[in-house]
Protein backbone atom coordinates (compact mmCIF):
# COMPACT_ATOMS: atom_id res chain seq x y z
CA UNK A 1 0.00 0.00 0.00
CA UNK A 2 1.55 3.57 -1.16
CA UNK A 3 0.64 5.88 2.10
CA UNK A 4 0.58 9.69 1.44
CA UNK A 5 0.60 12.17 3.86
CA UNK A 6 -2.21 14.81 4.10
CA UNK A 7 -3.53 18.04 5.59
CA UNK A 8 -7.01 17.61 7.50
CA UNK A 9 -9.92 19.14 5.58
CA UNK A 10 -13.22 20.49 6.75
CA UNK A 11 -15.55 18.61 5.39
CA UNK A 12 -19.56 20.19 5.06
CA UNK A 13 -19.61 22.93 2.35
CA UNK A 14 -22.76 24.80 0.80
CA UNK A 15 -24.39 23.58 -2.19
CA UNK A 16 -26.71 25.39 -4.98
CA UNK A 17 -29.02 23.02 -6.23
CA UNK A 18 -31.70 23.28 -3.91
CA UNK A 19 -35.14 25.42 -2.91
CA UNK A 20 -37.28 26.45 -0.14
CA UNK A 21 -40.66 25.24 0.18
CA UNK A 22 -43.71 27.22 1.54
CA UNK A 23 -44.17 24.23 4.52
CA UNK A 24 -40.46 25.23 5.59
CA UNK A 25 -38.68 22.14 4.05
CA UNK A 26 -36.13 22.68 1.89
CA UNK A 27 -35.72 20.70 -1.74
CA UNK A 28 -32.92 19.31 -3.00
CA UNK A 29 -32.79 19.72 -6.62
CA UNK A 30 -29.93 17.58 -7.44
CA UNK A 31 -31.36 14.17 -8.76
CA UNK A 32 -34.84 13.32 -9.64
CA UNK A 33 -35.33 11.96 -6.19
CA UNK A 34 -36.39 15.68 -4.97
CA UNK A 35 -35.40 14.64 -0.82
CA UNK A 36 -37.96 17.60 0.96
CA UNK A 37 -35.86 17.71 3.84
CA UNK A 38 -36.51 19.35 7.09
CA UNK A 39 -33.83 21.39 9.99
CA UNK A 40 -31.68 18.47 10.71
CA UNK A 41 -32.75 15.88 8.42
CA UNK A 42 -30.65 13.83 5.24
CA UNK A 43 -31.94 13.01 1.89
CA UNK A 44 -31.50 9.37 0.84
CA UNK A 45 -28.51 9.63 -0.38
CA UNK A 46 -27.52 10.23 3.60
CA UNK A 47 -24.50 12.74 2.56
CA UNK A 48 -26.82 16.14 1.66
CA UNK A 49 -28.50 17.64 4.59
CA UNK A 50 -30.42 20.24 5.62
CA UNK A 51 -28.35 22.52 7.73
CA UNK A 52 -29.84 26.01 8.81
CA UNK A 53 -32.27 25.57 6.10
CA UNK A 54 -29.80 25.05 3.14
CA UNK A 55 -28.55 21.97 1.68
CA UNK A 56 -25.28 20.88 2.29
CA UNK A 57 -22.61 18.24 1.36
CA UNK A 58 -21.42 16.50 4.64
CA UNK A 59 -18.76 14.74 3.18
CA UNK A 60 -16.85 17.26 0.91
CA UNK A 61 -12.82 15.89 1.20
CA UNK A 62 -13.51 12.73 2.60
CA UNK A 63 -13.35 9.04 0.91
CA UNK A 64 -13.66 5.43 1.66
CA UNK A 65 -10.58 4.68 0.08
CA UNK A 66 -8.08 5.21 -2.77
CA UNK A 67 -6.72 2.70 -5.35
CA UNK A 68 -5.16 3.09 -8.14
CA UNK A 69 -6.82 0.60 -10.78
CA UNK A 70 -6.59 -0.41 -14.76
CA UNK A 71 -9.01 1.96 -16.73
CA UNK A 72 -10.37 -1.15 -17.75
CA UNK A 73 -12.06 -1.98 -14.15
CA UNK A 74 -14.01 0.90 -14.56
CA UNK A 75 -15.02 -0.71 -17.26
CA UNK A 76 -13.46 1.22 -19.79
CA UNK A 77 -12.60 -0.38 -22.77
CA UNK A 78 -11.95 2.63 -25.24
CA UNK A 79 -10.22 5.22 -22.74
CA UNK A 80 -6.86 5.38 -23.04
CA UNK A 81 -6.22 1.63 -22.92
CA UNK A 82 -4.00 -0.06 -20.44
CA UNK A 83 -3.20 3.36 -18.51
CA UNK A 84 -3.44 3.23 -14.69
CA UNK A 85 -6.18 5.42 -12.95
CA UNK A 86 -6.09 6.32 -9.26
CA UNK A 87 -10.04 5.39 -8.11
CA UNK A 88 -12.00 6.92 -5.40
CA UNK A 89 -15.04 7.17 -4.04
CA UNK A 90 -17.07 8.21 -0.75
CA UNK A 91 -20.39 6.96 1.11
CA UNK A 92 -24.28 6.60 0.01
CA UNK A 93 -25.88 6.80 -2.97
CA UNK A 94 -29.28 8.37 -3.91
CA UNK A 95 -30.32 4.78 -5.18
CA UNK A 96 -31.76 2.26 -3.13
CA UNK A 97 -30.50 -0.80 -5.62
CA UNK A 98 -31.36 -4.26 -3.88
CA UNK A 99 -28.28 -5.98 -5.76
CA UNK A 100 -25.85 -3.29 -5.05
CA UNK A 101 -22.21 -4.74 -4.99
CA UNK A 102 -20.65 -1.82 -3.16
CA UNK A 103 -23.31 -1.72 -0.21
CA UNK A 104 -20.83 -1.31 2.09
CA UNK A 105 -20.05 2.04 0.84
CA UNK A 106 -23.05 3.10 -1.21
CA UNK A 107 -25.18 2.04 1.67
CA UNK A 108 -23.02 2.99 4.72
CA UNK A 109 -24.37 5.40 7.28
CA UNK A 110 -21.38 5.48 9.65
CA UNK A 111 -19.04 8.35 8.28
CA UNK A 112 -15.98 6.32 10.09
CA UNK A 113 -15.99 4.50 6.42
CA UNK A 114 -14.85 7.68 5.37
CA UNK A 115 -11.11 6.95 6.76
CA UNK A 116 -9.64 8.85 4.10
CA UNK A 117 -9.10 12.72 4.60
CA UNK A 118 -7.97 14.30 0.83
CA UNK A 119 -8.32 18.15 -0.36
CA UNK A 120 -8.12 18.00 -4.09
CA UNK A 121 -5.26 19.24 -4.99
CA UNK A 122 -3.64 16.43 -2.59
CA UNK A 123 -5.78 13.71 -4.86
CA UNK A 124 -4.63 15.61 -8.66
CA UNK A 125 -1.00 15.80 -7.09
CA UNK A 126 -0.58 11.85 -5.98
CA UNK A 127 -2.22 10.84 -8.98
CA UNK A 128 0.30 12.54 -10.97
CA UNK A 129 3.12 10.91 -8.49
CA UNK A 130 1.64 7.76 -9.39
CA UNK A 131 2.00 8.56 -12.98
CA UNK A 132 -2.10 7.87 -13.40
CA UNK A 133 -3.70 9.28 -16.69
CA UNK A 134 -7.01 9.63 -15.22
CA UNK A 135 -8.99 9.67 -11.68
CA UNK A 136 -12.37 8.31 -11.56
CA UNK A 137 -14.81 9.01 -9.26
CA UNK A 138 -16.37 5.60 -8.65
CA UNK A 139 -17.28 3.07 -5.64
CA UNK A 140 -20.29 4.85 -5.12
CA UNK A 141 -22.28 7.47 -7.37
CA UNK A 142 -20.24 10.99 -7.56
CA UNK A 143 -23.58 12.84 -8.21
CA UNK A 144 -24.30 12.58 -4.55
CA UNK A 145 -20.13 14.56 -4.06
CA UNK A 146 -21.42 16.70 -6.85
CA UNK A 147 -19.16 20.14 -5.41
CA UNK A 148 -16.47 17.55 -3.89
CA UNK A 149 -15.62 16.05 -7.38
CA UNK A 150 -16.11 19.10 -8.94
CA UNK A 151 -13.43 20.02 -7.28
CA UNK A 152 -10.86 17.38 -7.86
CA UNK A 153 -11.70 17.48 -11.49
CA UNK A 154 -10.67 21.08 -11.54
CA UNK A 155 -7.41 20.55 -9.83
CA UNK A 156 -6.72 17.51 -12.11
CA UNK A 157 -7.10 19.56 -15.07
CA UNK A 158 -4.99 21.80 -14.03
CA UNK A 159 -2.05 18.83 -13.82
CA UNK A 160 -3.48 17.58 -17.29
CA UNK A 161 -5.21 14.67 -15.83
CA UNK A 162 -8.38 13.37 -17.26
CA UNK A 163 -11.88 12.61 -15.36
CA UNK A 164 -13.45 9.72 -14.98
CA UNK A 165 -17.20 9.22 -13.96
CA UNK A 166 -18.76 5.71 -12.95
CA UNK A 167 -22.45 6.71 -12.59
CA UNK A 168 -26.03 5.55 -12.76
CA UNK A 169 -26.87 8.56 -14.17
CA UNK A 170 -29.44 9.82 -11.87
CA UNK A 171 -28.98 13.47 -12.10
CA UNK A 172 -30.64 17.07 -13.00
CA UNK A 173 -30.71 18.87 -16.00
CA UNK A 174 -28.57 21.76 -14.48
CA UNK A 175 -26.22 19.70 -11.96
CA UNK A 176 -25.58 17.60 -14.67
CA UNK A 177 -24.61 20.11 -17.06
CA UNK A 178 -22.14 21.62 -15.18
CA UNK A 179 -20.58 18.06 -13.35
CA UNK A 180 -19.86 17.08 -16.68
CA UNK A 181 -18.44 20.10 -17.92
CA UNK A 182 -15.36 18.46 -16.06
CA UNK A 183 -15.28 15.10 -17.39
CA UNK A 184 -13.54 13.62 -19.59
CA UNK A 185 -15.22 9.89 -19.83
CA UNK A 186 -18.61 8.63 -18.78
CA UNK A 187 -19.20 5.03 -18.00
CA UNK A 188 -23.62 5.07 -17.43
CA UNK A 189 -25.44 1.92 -15.60
CA UNK A 190 -27.83 1.26 -18.04
CA UNK A 191 -29.46 -1.34 -14.96
CA UNK A 192 -32.29 -2.26 -17.13
CA UNK A 193 -35.09 -1.20 -19.95
CA UNK A 194 -38.07 -1.07 -17.70
CA UNK A 195 -39.79 1.39 -15.11
CA UNK A 196 -41.00 -1.98 -13.91
CA UNK A 197 -37.29 -2.89 -12.54
CA UNK A 198 -35.67 0.92 -11.56
CA UNK A 199 -39.21 0.90 -9.36
CA UNK A 200 -38.89 -2.34 -7.98
CA UNK A 201 -35.20 -2.70 -7.27
CA UNK A 202 -33.96 0.60 -7.53
CA UNK A 203 -36.36 2.88 -6.10
CA UNK A 204 -36.00 5.44 -8.91
CA UNK A 205 -36.85 5.53 -13.13
CA UNK A 206 -35.45 4.74 -16.38
CA UNK A 207 -36.38 7.74 -18.52
CA UNK A 208 -33.80 10.25 -16.36
CA UNK A 209 -30.95 7.89 -17.11
CA UNK A 210 -31.67 7.57 -20.81
CA UNK A 211 -31.81 11.66 -20.74
CA UNK A 212 -28.37 11.49 -19.24
CA UNK A 213 -27.22 8.84 -21.85
CA UNK A 214 -28.18 11.24 -24.96
CA UNK A 215 -27.22 14.71 -23.04
CA UNK A 216 -23.54 12.79 -22.86
CA UNK A 217 -23.40 11.60 -26.44
CA UNK A 218 -25.08 14.93 -28.24
CA UNK A 219 -23.99 17.44 -26.08
CA UNK A 220 -20.86 16.59 -24.52
CA UNK A 221 -17.22 15.91 -25.75
CA UNK A 222 -17.93 13.00 -22.64
CA UNK A 223 -16.62 9.71 -23.96
CA UNK A 224 -19.41 7.10 -23.05
CA UNK A 225 -20.23 3.61 -22.22
CA UNK A 226 -22.54 1.82 -21.05
CA UNK A 227 -22.90 -0.69 -18.37
CA UNK A 228 -25.92 -3.07 -17.47
CA UNK A 229 -25.38 -5.65 -15.15
CA UNK A 230 -27.51 -9.08 -16.23
CA UNK A 231 -29.77 -10.27 -12.95
CA UNK A 232 -30.96 -13.58 -13.91
CA UNK A 233 -35.10 -13.22 -14.03
CA UNK A 234 -35.31 -9.42 -13.74
CA UNK A 235 -33.74 -8.06 -17.16
CA UNK A 236 -32.39 -10.70 -18.77
CA UNK A 237 -35.15 -11.77 -21.35
CA UNK A 238 -34.31 -11.64 -25.21
CA UNK A 239 -37.13 -9.11 -25.16
CA UNK A 240 -35.76 -6.73 -22.98
CA UNK A 241 -31.80 -6.83 -24.35
CA UNK A 242 -33.34 -6.38 -28.08
CA UNK A 243 -35.39 -3.52 -27.14
CA UNK A 244 -32.38 -1.91 -24.97
CA UNK A 245 -29.77 -2.66 -27.80
CA UNK A 246 -31.80 -0.80 -30.24
CA UNK A 247 -32.57 1.95 -28.01
CA UNK A 248 -29.04 2.29 -27.95
CA UNK A 249 -27.74 2.35 -31.69
CA UNK A 250 -31.18 4.31 -32.48
CA UNK A 251 -30.56 7.21 -29.83
CA UNK A 252 -26.46 6.88 -29.05
CA UNK A 253 -24.78 5.19 -32.53
CA UNK A 254 -23.85 1.90 -32.85
CA UNK A 255 -19.81 3.40 -31.55
CA UNK A 256 -21.28 3.39 -27.98
CA UNK A 257 -19.42 0.22 -26.12
CA UNK A 258 -22.34 -1.85 -24.24
CA UNK A 259 -20.34 -3.99 -21.02
CA UNK A 260 -22.95 -6.69 -19.93
CA UNK A 261 -21.61 -7.79 -16.24
CA UNK A 262 -22.31 -11.21 -13.74
CA UNK A 263 -24.56 -10.34 -10.93
CA UNK A 264 -23.41 -12.55 -7.95
CA UNK A 265 -25.38 -12.51 -4.82
CA UNK A 266 -25.49 -9.73 -2.57
CA UNK A 267 -27.01 -7.17 -0.05
CA UNK A 268 -30.65 -8.22 -0.59
CA UNK A 269 -30.71 -10.30 -3.60
CA UNK A 270 -28.53 -13.23 -2.05
CA UNK A 271 -31.69 -15.93 -3.07
CA UNK A 272 -30.81 -15.46 -6.87
CA UNK A 273 -28.26 -17.54 -8.31
CA UNK A 274 -25.36 -15.91 -10.26
CA UNK A 275 -25.20 -15.13 -13.94
CA UNK A 276 -24.26 -17.70 -16.29
CA UNK A 277 -21.32 -16.59 -18.71
CA UNK A 278 -23.89 -18.07 -21.59
CA UNK A 279 -26.51 -14.92 -20.68
CA UNK A 280 -23.65 -12.93 -20.61
CA UNK A 281 -22.40 -14.24 -24.51
CA UNK A 282 -26.23 -14.01 -25.97
CA UNK A 283 -26.78 -10.39 -24.30
CA UNK A 284 -23.33 -9.56 -26.21
CA UNK A 285 -24.66 -12.05 -29.22
CA UNK A 286 -28.11 -9.29 -29.47
CA UNK A 287 -26.30 -6.19 -29.05
CA UNK A 288 -23.86 -7.14 -31.89
CA UNK A 289 -26.92 -8.51 -34.11
CA UNK A 290 -28.55 -5.10 -33.23
CA UNK A 291 -25.37 -3.15 -34.93
CA UNK A 292 -24.02 -2.76 -31.57
CA UNK A 293 -20.09 -1.98 -32.81
CA UNK A 294 -18.43 -2.75 -29.84
CA UNK A 295 -20.11 -5.16 -26.74
CA UNK A 296 -18.30 -6.78 -24.01
CA UNK A 297 -19.10 -9.19 -20.81
CA UNK A 298 -17.53 -8.67 -17.47
CA UNK A 299 -17.16 -10.27 -14.34
CA UNK A 300 -16.34 -13.72 -16.19
CA UNK A 301 -13.43 -14.75 -18.25
CA UNK A 302 -14.07 -15.04 -21.88
CA UNK A 303 -10.85 -13.74 -24.09
CA UNK A 304 -12.78 -13.21 -27.19
CA UNK A 305 -15.56 -12.01 -25.56
CA UNK A 306 -13.72 -9.27 -23.96
CA UNK A 307 -11.12 -7.97 -26.77
CA UNK A 308 -11.93 -4.85 -29.17
CA UNK A 309 -12.74 -6.04 -32.77
CA UNK A 310 -13.20 -4.26 -36.13
CA UNK A 311 -16.58 -3.67 -37.00
CA UNK A 312 -16.04 -3.39 -40.03
CA UNK A 313 -13.46 -6.16 -41.35
CA UNK A 314 -13.85 -8.27 -38.37
CA UNK A 315 -9.69 -8.33 -37.47
CA UNK A 316 -8.88 -8.22 -33.51
CA UNK A 317 -7.49 -4.78 -32.30
CA UNK A 318 -7.28 -5.15 -29.18
CA UNK A 319 -6.58 -8.38 -26.84
CA UNK A 320 -8.19 -8.20 -23.56
CA UNK A 321 -7.84 -11.15 -20.88
CA UNK A 322 -8.87 -10.38 -17.80
CA UNK A 323 -7.30 -6.43 -17.45
CA UNK A 324 -4.29 -7.59 -19.19
CA UNK A 325 -3.66 -6.76 -22.95
CA UNK A 326 -2.59 -8.84 -25.58
CA UNK A 327 -2.49 -8.28 -29.30
CA UNK A 328 -2.26 -4.30 -30.16
CA UNK A 329 -3.55 -4.42 -34.13
CA UNK A 330 -4.12 -0.46 -34.58
CA UNK A 331 -1.94 2.03 -36.62
CA UNK A 332 -0.75 5.40 -35.03
CA UNK A 333 -4.13 6.57 -35.54
CA UNK A 334 -6.31 4.19 -33.78
CA UNK A 335 -7.85 2.76 -36.86
CA UNK A 336 -7.69 -1.12 -37.82
CA UNK A 337 -4.16 -2.11 -39.40
CA UNK A 338 -5.79 -4.57 -41.05
CA UNK A 339 -8.77 -2.42 -43.45
CA UNK A 340 -8.35 1.04 -41.64
CA UNK A 341 -11.70 1.76 -39.92
CA UNK A 342 -11.53 3.61 -36.88
CA UNK A 343 -11.59 2.29 -33.53
CA UNK A 344 -13.64 4.57 -31.55
CA UNK A 345 -12.87 5.90 -28.60
CA UNK A 346 -9.64 8.15 -26.96
CA UNK A 347 -6.82 5.78 -27.70
CA UNK A 348 -3.06 6.46 -28.39
CA UNK A 349 -0.59 5.02 -30.10
CA UNK A 350 0.38 2.79 -27.57
CA UNK A 351 -1.38 0.62 -24.93
CA UNK A 352 -0.08 1.37 -21.32
CA UNK A 353 1.69 -0.93 -19.46
CA UNK A 354 -0.39 -1.10 -16.12
CA UNK A 355 -2.04 -4.40 -16.81
CA UNK A 356 -4.68 -6.11 -14.15
CA UNK A 357 -2.68 -4.76 -10.73
CA UNK A 358 -4.67 -3.00 -8.18
CA UNK A 359 -3.02 -0.77 -5.87
CA UNK A 360 -4.08 0.45 -2.46
CA UNK A 361 -3.14 3.88 -1.97
CA UNK A 362 -3.93 5.52 1.68
CA UNK A 363 -3.98 9.45 1.92
CA UNK A 364 -4.17 9.86 5.39
CA UNK A 365 -3.95 13.39 8.08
Amino acid sequence: MRCVKMQTVNNVVETKYWHELEDGRVQCDLCPRFCKLHEGQRGLCFVRANQNNQIVLTTWGRSSGFAVDPIEKKPLNHFLPGTPVLSFGTAGCNLACKFCQNWDISKSREMDTLMDRATPEMIAKTAESLNCRSVAYTYNDPVIFHEYAIDVAKACRERGIKNVSVSAGYVCEKPREEFYRYMDAANIDLKAFSDRFYQKLTGSHLQPVLETLKYLKHETDVWLETTTLIIPGENDSDKELYEMTQWVVENLGPDVPMHFSAFHPDWKMQNYPPTSRETLLRARGIALENGVYYAYVGNVHDKAADSTWCHKCGELLIGRDWYELSDWNLAENGSCKKCGELCAGLIENRPGKWGAKQLPVRLSG
